[in-house]
């Protein structure tokens, strides 16, 4: 009798803590959007990896500037097209980490949209909305990477994939942007 009750406490501490592991995504997803959605600086800055968050989106808004450059035909025409390519990252990059603050990612969480780095500066309040209209898709992509993919139903083509890392056992933080995804 008294083995079957420490067989049943071991099986329900296992599965605690299996349940505890699968869902600590999840809701420290929740509480970054809740925060974003709350305006709540301090706490978007403990739930994001700004150091990785910023190589991750200079990566990505240089790829589409550089997509976007190559079907430009007035940019492939010119002789300027090489040295635009070579000199978009430069300027991509300091603008990024100028531009990404615990307001933009507030931004990005109720816009779906990732910041313009043509526009520096905070977002326009008057651009601010309460993230009500935004849909959200929610999934793995690895047991460490744990993707919260937000569209605009404006927009339902254009995707923002906030990509959270696993740090230890329990704790994510946002690190990365995927603004090519498809819903998760």
């Amino acid at each position: 009798m008294a083995r079957k009750i420490i067989v049943g406490v071991a099986v329900a501490a296992v599965c605690g803590f299996v349940f505890a592991w699968a869902a600590s995504p999840v809701l420290a997803a929740r509480a970054l959007i809740k925060a974003g959605k709350a305006g709540d600086a301090r706490r978007i800055e403990q739930l994001v990896d700004f150091p990785s968050l910023r190589t991750s989106l200079k990566e990505e808004l240089n790829d589409e500037l550089i997509a976007r450059m190559r079907r430009d035909p007035r940019v492939v025409e010119s002789g300027l097209g090489g040295l635009g390519m070579m000199l978009a990252p430069m300027l991509l990059s300091g603008a990024v980490d100028t531009l990404v603050t615990p307001e933009v990612v507030a931004n990005m969480v109720t816009t779906a949209e990732a910041p313009d780095p043509t526009k520096p500066g905070d977002p326009d309040p008057a651009d601010k909305r309460d993230g009500n209209d935004i849909h959200q898709s929610w999934g793995y992509r690895s047991l460490n990477e744990f993707a919260v993919t937000l569209t605009d139903r404006d927009r339902p083509d254009d995707h923002l994939a906030l990509i959270m890392e696993r740090r230890g056992l329990f704790e994510w933080k946002l690190a990365a942007v995927d603004l090519q995804s498809a819903p998760a």
